[in-house]
């Protein structure tokens, strides 16, 4: 198969997607969550409060923030640029505007969350990444313009499609909720140990009694000492084995 003949079947399968009603739908919904995800958060920090306040400060993600919200107007313009990503992906003539705006925020917060194991936005994160990726596809007639492997002198835009197919992508909601199940599973099986948000909740995970005085050292380590969470986990590895 030739690549022209490959993108050809590729065109041909994303205008199947945007003449068909459910994908339509679907964009919509993700664009209103991902929206809302970014202007109340991004509202936070323009008001000058620290997001997750609740968080410790000596918690991996906790100092993080912490020293965030002490950048000034650096954390202003953070919120700046979510609440405009947002609302961007509000208004239907924007929208590839904010979905290129949204997506490098919204991966340097998957890895950071990533980085900590904050529980907070470990399995949101990579969901909203998904998410935004979808409606990059979905713009693609749009996007490919500045795509550097390719060159194209038609309109900007594929026409509107006269009339929706009603017909259930059942194979795509499969995929949907298979990716979406994969991802809580990792997140919730992924890691044998978690810092978690409190100390409490951290100990909570540790059921066994072989695992608890590994365990406990390393939730003192994380909440009470706030030593970096690499350090934790080190020293969690040597007391257990």
């Amino acid at each position: 198969m030739t690549l022209s003949s490959l993108h050809g079947r590729l065109v041909k399968y994303y205008l199947s997607i945007k003449e068909n009603r459910w994908h339509w739908i679907f964009q919509i919904v993700l664009r209103i969550l991902l929206a809302y995800a970014f202007i109340v958060a991004g509202m936070v920090k323009i008001m000058g409060e620290r997001f997750a306040s609740g968080l410790s400060v000596i918690h991996p993600m906790g100092s993080y923030l912490e020293a965030l919200h002490h950048t000034g107007y650096y954390y202003t313009f953070i919120g700046y640029a979510q609440v405009t990503a947002g609302v961007l992906l509000l208004i239907p003539s924007t929208v590839l505007m904010g979905a290129l705006l949204y997506l490098p925020i919204i991966v340097n917060i998957w890895i950071l969350s990533f980085a900590v194991r904050f529980v907070g936005s470990y399995t949101t994160s990579p969901l909203m990444v998904l998410a935004n990726l979808y409606i990059l596809v979905w713009h693609y007639d749009k996007l490919r313009y500045i795509l550097p492997f390719n060159r194209y002198s038609k309109e900007v835009s594929f026409a509107k499609p006269e009339k929706y197919s009603k017909k259930f992508p059942i194979w795509f909601c499969l995929g949907v909720i298979s990716t979406m199940t994969s991802v809580v599973c990792f997140s919730l099986f992924g890691h044998e140990v978690m810092p978690k948000n409190s100390l409490e909740a951290c100990k909570a995970q540790f059921t066994y009694p072989e695992t608890q005085e590994a365990g406990f050292e390393f939730c003192e380590c994380i909440h009470t000492i706030g030593n970096p969470l690499d350090d934790c986990l080190k020293r969690f590895d040597q007391i257990k084995n």
